[in-house]
């Protein structure tokens, strides 16, 4: 019964994560298709019928594979869950009591729940009829730029699209739905950086203040030998269990992404 259950679960969540790591993979090779149009990577893609030899499709597959992992972290929503996360485990004091693996899955697993329409989406409308061959490599390209596109727009701030398109070099009239996929994705990694230090700030203050009162207290009692960090950390973790921190700091995170 629970083999059931879990096949179950991993049928229904197969979509997302499959659109996840394959739309890095699709969006990489967009320049490539550009030049060579249908005729990119024969064999692999169908319908080619000429291109690069089979060396050249191995090098260029196996380096998209080797930049997969970054593409997805920079693509989503991961950057600032993991940032936030980390800031909450310095300001705790509990650099060993969370480890960064426990981190990193906490911010994985809170980027499938936020991700999850964009990556059905991408499923949905560019892999499966691509992979059907209802549809070329090319517009499965420009399909599932749409719902990725959309979301980092809405994370993105207008300044900060606005420096890199200047950086850029495209003109200061074009609407944010026609900016390059490189410039919508830059102007999204300096937004999420911009929020996630922001909302980690919010969560470090109320520890930086129980670290302050509790070294007064210390020095007014003459016993500066004592490391403050060991009295303050029964404090600090206590009053984020009281209140419900895991909760609260999960709810701040994802209700922190437009559109979610």
């Amino acid at each position: 019964m629970m083999c059931a259950v879990r096949g179950a679960r991993l049928r229904r969540a197969a979509p997302l994560l499959a659109g996840l790591l394959l739309v890095p993979l699709l969006l990489l090779a967009l320049p490539a298709a550009a030049q060579q149009g249908p005729s990119v990577l024969p064999g692999i893609i169908p319908g080619s019928t000429q291109g690069m030899t089979v060396k050249s499709q191995i090098l260029v597959l196996m380096t998209l594979l080797g930049l997969l992992p970054v593409m997805v972290m920079m693509m989503t929503s991961f950057t600032r869950f993991v940032i936030v996360l980390s800031l909450l485990r310095q300001a705790l004091g509990v650099q060993q009591g969370l480890p960064n693996r426990i981190i990193t899955g906490i911010a994985l697993i809170l980027t499938l729940l936020v991700m999850r329409p964009v990556g059905e989406a991408v499923w949905r409308d560019a892999f499966l009829p691509y992979d059907k061959d209802k549809i070329g490599l090319e517009q499965a390209l420009k399909i599932a730029e749409v719902p990725i596109s959309r979301f980092m727009l809405a994370q993105t701030s207008k300044t900060s699209l606005a420096q890199v398109a200047h950086l850029a070099g495209e003109p200061a009239n074009l609407a944010p739905q026609q900016r390059g996929f490189t410039v919508k994705l830059a102007a999204f990694v300096l937004s999420e950086l911009k929020t996630a230090f922001q909302i980690g700030a919010m969560l470090f203050i109320p520890f930086l203040i129980i670290d302050l009162v509790v070294s007064s207290v210390l020095m007014a009692m003459g016993m500066m030998m004592l490391s403050p960090l060991v009295i303050s950390l029964p404090f600090k973790l206590l009053l984020f269990v009281l209140v419900d921190g895991w909760t609260l700091t999960v709810n701040t995170l994802v209700g922190s992404i437009h559109g979610y």
